[in-house]
């Protein structure tokens, strides 16, 4: 079949489903949006090229389609055709767990009752979120954390570390947590998701039973042919359709877990936020103040390689020695040159538990920290080295005894549990010695100081500036055929600003494509720009200001409403000021669980109440409130980003040596983007109408703010 056929046969696909698909209505934007899909996808060529000499053509389609269009109905149904037609796979990553929720429980399941053949789809998460029975067995039968025996489920920093012993009521109840969790188990009362528990237990309760990779022998463990997360993954190889989301995109990578990206179709849904998942995927930290972990993992080691005569055990002395010595010496050094600008940092000690950080100027570290940090990678990558032939020689051991399969998995988790921190310690200090070259931008690199408990903790950061450049590098060199789409990928009317962070601008496979929303805009909703005489950087004065006239705002609001705060100052400061006939009415995000505090906004206004969110940035976004429960939406301040991201400095550093305005080219795009979100919460259907406030008048007021505007839905505009 030609491409064009194929493309033309996916395209029937979607608007069969469309006349099939009892309440749906035909969109032409929608139906835009699958034809570019329909396209794309049977544009790309997948698989092993024949011909070396050839090169395979790729096709990615970038699409911003407004809210209201149905992008999921019109990427799914075509990429799903032309994934039967091609015998291939289709693979559907997001950034949020709402979005998976809603494709796997919702939408596929409509779309598959409409399609000629079955179609199989599986939600595809990261092995932490499943149980490792091995560990859950040990631990509810009263094992410890520190019994020679089994060490898979230390506590983070080992009992030199430890704030306090635990106390004999404490281990009780800790196994029988795990022995409730095992009966659940074994019952079929759970089946071992962590999501799926009836109260998802807190990180540090969850860490020490997860399947994580660095504790896992695979096909070796006993418990293998029961294992949750295999289980899970046998599911993903019979699935025609897989929803991951961005995180474990990028960390699969070359793994085998998820279609090979050069074999399978693609989709990158809520795709503006893949450059902030692909910069902290590659970004590092190493802790430079505890570390007795180094002289446990080579215990560990050391005894399990004498039991196994693993030769290489020999220079663990040697490197867990220097490792550590170097350590101190960086965390002594670091203390030297920058501990001034640590202690005078203003969060230094804060109540809130907030680190002290400081960058440094240029990414060049300074020479006297270089030193340390090559010994840290030198002995690092020697000791790595040992626990790589200690990790062979268990692996040997479970083939040649599988009697012994049990005992061996466990030696083998004594050493992976704690392996990882050996690895994070060399990335960073790989990266911290990294220099650029010439005309490049060096990474970003910085230290933080923390008081935690009894402890003053130094800590060592370094991460990428560019994410384009490592998703060019990491994910579209392997991507054949791909799209990417959200209501807010243009920035100021135009697409330049994503395409840089995404890694795809110049591209030549790379093609673009605006979907207007169906609302209409100018009739179903009003943008009120309040102006305050203060200037938003006067903080103080200008909080005072927009807080008298927000509750002025308030005070009108008959149905649902949202406010959204740039910090949580300006939040308490709201909060405080609240007359009281308004109290009852407003719910404040971290007072309730979201689920809860939504349902009870719901409740409210469905009994005639008038009833108000006030939210930080997280609610800007992914929040769907429709008709009356939201039907007043409120902009405190521009959603500018946190001026004193260490990233987000590097970069504005190096784009100012450039001859460069980091303030145009970097911070108002992405700020146009998050507030386009922001607003995307005011109109949900065709039927709605609300009211959205800005207090800041930045943008009336600037050239700047003209461009956000242009980025913005088409409001009546009503300045006051």
């Amino acid at each position: 079949m030609s491409t064009q056929q194929w493309a033309d046969e996916a395209l029937h696909s979607f608007e069969a489903v469309v006349q099939a698909s009892a309440g749906f209505r035909a969109r032409e934007g929608q139906r835009r949006m699958a034809e570019q899909v329909a396209q794309t996808f049977a544009g790309a060529e997948l698989g092993k090229a024949e011909d070396e000499a050839h090169e395979p053509q790729r096709a990615i389609a970038v699409i911003q389609a407004g809210t209201g269009v149905g992008k999921s109905l019109a990427y799914s149904a075509p990429a799903v055709a032309l994934a039967l037609a091609r015998g291939t796979r289709v693979l559907i990553s997001t950034a949020t767990v709402a979005l998976q929720e809603q494709l796997v429980h919702k939408d596929l399941p409509a779309l598959a009752e409409h399609l000629q053949q079955p179609v199989r789809f599986a939600l595809a998460k990261g092995r932490g979120r499943y149980v490792c029975k091995l560990k859950l067995e040990r631990l509810a039968g009263g094992g410890s954390d520190d019994d020679d025996e089994w060490s898979g489920t230390d506590d983070l920093f080992g009992p030199a570390e430890s704030a306090q012993p635990a106390t004999r009521q404490a281990q009780l109840s800790r196994v029988q947590f795990y022995a409730s969790m095992a009966d659940a188990l074994s019952s079929g009362e759970w089946d071992g998701d962590r999501d799926t528990l009836a109260t998802p237990p807190e990180p540090e309760a969850w860490s020490p039973v997860a399947a994580e990779a660095h504790s896992c022998t695979g096909k070796h463990c006993p418990l293998f042919s029961r294992c949750t997360y295999y289980d899970r993954r046998r599911e993903l190889v019979a699935a025609q359709v897989i929803v991951a989301n961005h995180d474990l995109l990028l960390s699969s990578i070359g793994a085998r877990l998820l279609p090979e990206l050069d074999n399978c179709l693609l989709i990158v849904d809520e795709a503006h936020h893949l450059p902030g998942t692909a910069l902290s995927q590659f970004a590092c930290e190493a802790d430079l103040s505890r570390l007795a972990w180094i002289d446990k993992l080579a215990s560990r080691a050391l005894r399990i390689g004498q039991a196994l005569e693993v030769e290489e055990i020999a220079d663990i002395p040697n490197h867990s020695a220097r490792l550590r010595a170097a350590l101190q010496d960086a965390a002594r050094l670091v203390a030297d040159v920058y501990g001034s600008a640590l202690k005078a940092a203003p969060r230094f000690g804060s109540a809130a538990g907030q680190p002290a950080r400081t960058r440094v100027a240029g990414g060049v570290l300074p020479e006297a920290l270089a030193e340390p940090f090559q010994q840290v990678v030198q002995h690092a990558e020697g000791f790595a080295a040992a626990l790589r032939a200690i990790s062979k020689a268990l692996r040997t051991a479970m083939r040649d005894n599988p009697d012994e399969s049990r005992r061996l998995s466990q030696l083998y988790a004594q050493v992976g549990t704690l392996a990882p921190r050996l690895d994070g310690v060399y990335a960073c200090a790989q990266l911290l010695l990294q220099d650029a070259p010439e005309g490049a931008v060096p990474a970003a690199k910085w230290f933080t100081q923390a008081v935690e408990g009894d402890y003053i903790t130094l800590r060592a950061h370094a991460s990428p500036v560019l994410p384009g450049h490592a998703l060019r590098q990491h994910l579209w060199a392997q991507v054949r055929g791909a799209v990417l789409t959200s209501a807010t990928l243009a920035s100021c009317g135009q697409f330049d600003f994503f395409l840089r962070e995404a890694g795809l601008a110049g591209d030549p496979a790379v093609q673009t494509l605006a979907v207007d929303s169906p609302f209409d805009y100018a009739r179903q909703g009003t943008l009120v720009a309040r102006e305050t005489r203060a200037e938003p950087r006067d903080v103080q004065q200008f909080t005072a200001e927009m807080v008298d006239a927000l509750l002025t705002d308030l005070a009108l609001v008959e149905a649902g409403a949202l406010v959204l705060f740039t910090s949580r100052e300006q939040m308490r400061r709201a909060v405080d000021e609240l007359p009281t006939v308004l109290r009852a009415s407003v719910l404040v995000q971290g007072q309730l669980p979201r689920r809860e505090l939504l349902a009870r906004h719901r409740q409210q206004v469905a009994a005639g109440q008038p009833s108000i969110i006030f939210g930080m940035q997280s609610f800007g976004e992914g929040l769907d409130l429709p008709g009356q429960l939201c039907e007043s939406l409120f902009i405190t301040k521009l959603p500018f980003a946190p001026p004193d991201d260490p990233v987000g400095e590097a970069r504005a550093e190096w784009l100012r040596a450039a001859g460069r305005d980091p303030f145009s080219e970097l911070v108002v795009p992405a700020t146009a983007i998050r507030l386009a979100q922001w607003v995307g919460r005011a109109i949900r259907t065709e039927d709605d109408r609300a009211h959205v406030y800005c207090y800041d008048k930045r943008l009336v007021r600037t050239g700047y703010g003209q461009r956000l505007l242009a980025g913005l839905p088409p409001f009546a505009l009503q300045r006051g």
